[in-house]
């Protein structure tokens, strides 16, 4: 076992490359560690029934992993172009000794939201946990540049599908159960490319704070993870080969965070063993950079 402090994890610059959207994990070179070798479950979910979407790459897949490894049962959403990500996420929360289903669904239509909460409860017979992970990002130089259909995508999928989920989700929890949403620090610090992007992040940092305290009473508790740079897909679908060989180089440590690193704060806010106090937080992951707004 690797001696604390002492965890390695590919550095700055990556190889240059691109994909077409949404992107494919098993395509990314380096693949992202998303196992976490060195974390030990501890049973902090144990019996829990958690939901994540856009689990199939990425931040989504490593939390798959650590709440199966932490006693839970997992479903998951993807796309249909994501479907080999998909298989691999399935095999891995069941490597974990926990059931898994994973479902196609595109989180813009409201009814798809609905239909994914109702299966996941069919099949598992309750639902503990939200994750409102999926997310859809394209850069652009100027504001002129952002067409309308851009525009309501990424709104659609950002935010309107958290608002979705979490309104499907809602008549099946209980006193204990946790909503997690991911956020960004573009939502804290804006990002000049990323307008619209960026504009829904801020909003769910928002809907997270507005959320806990709406919930608070039922003892429905509400937090948001928000990440720097992740080496996921969703960049190296969306920037310049030579600019995804430079992503995350300017933070203090040099490199993009790995997904294994990001996921224990979203087992941190599930777990009411960790957090039963903390509610409408916005917990920042950013390797070393100290502000955030």
């Amino acid at each position: 076992m690797a001696e604390p402090g002492k965890l390695k994890q590919p550095m700055s610059p990556m190889p240059p490359q691109h994909q077409p959207k949404p992107g494919v994990e098993a395509e990314l070179e380096p693949r992202p560690n998303y196992l976490a070798p060195h974390y030990k479950g501890a049973e902090k979910l144990k019996g829990k029934v958690a939901l994540i979407t856009g689990g199939d790459s990425g931040i989504g897949r490593a939390v798959a992993v650590l709440f199966a490894r932490e006693g839970a049962d997992v479903a998951f959403t993807y796309l249909k172009q994501e479907k080999r990500d998909a298989d691999e996420t399935k095999r891995a929360v069941e490597a974990e000794g926990q059931r898994a289903i994973a479902v196609e669904a595109d989180l813009t239509d409201p009814e798809v939201c609905k239909k994914v909460v109702e299966q996941t409860v069919e099949e598992f017979g309750k639902l503990d946990i939200l994750v409102n992970n999926a997310a859809y990002q394209q850069h652009q130089e100027g504001l002129e540049d952002v067409t309308d259909e851009q525009w309501d995508h990424t709104f659609k999928t950002n935010i309107y599908a958290y608002f979705y989920m979490a309104k499907a989700a809602l008549p099946h929890m209980r006193e204990g159960s946790a909503i997690v949403n991911t956020g960004s620090i573009t939502g804290l610090e804006g990002s000049k490319e990323l307008l619209d992007y960026s504009a829904t992040k801020g909003a769910i940092n928002a809907f997270t704070k507005s959320l806990a305290q709406n919930l608070v009473k039922k003892g429905i508790r509400v937090n948001c993870v928000a990440p720097g740079p992740v080496w996921t897909p969703l960049n190296p679908s969306d920037k310049d080969a030579e600019d995804v060989a430079k992503f995350g180089a300017d933070t203090p440590m040099k490199r993009p965070a790995q997904p294994e690193e990001i996921a224990p704060a979203f087992v941190y806010f599930a777990s009411e063993i960790d957090s039963s106090y903390v509610t409408g937080e916005v917990l920042t992951l950013l390797g070393g950079e100290t502000t955030a707004g």
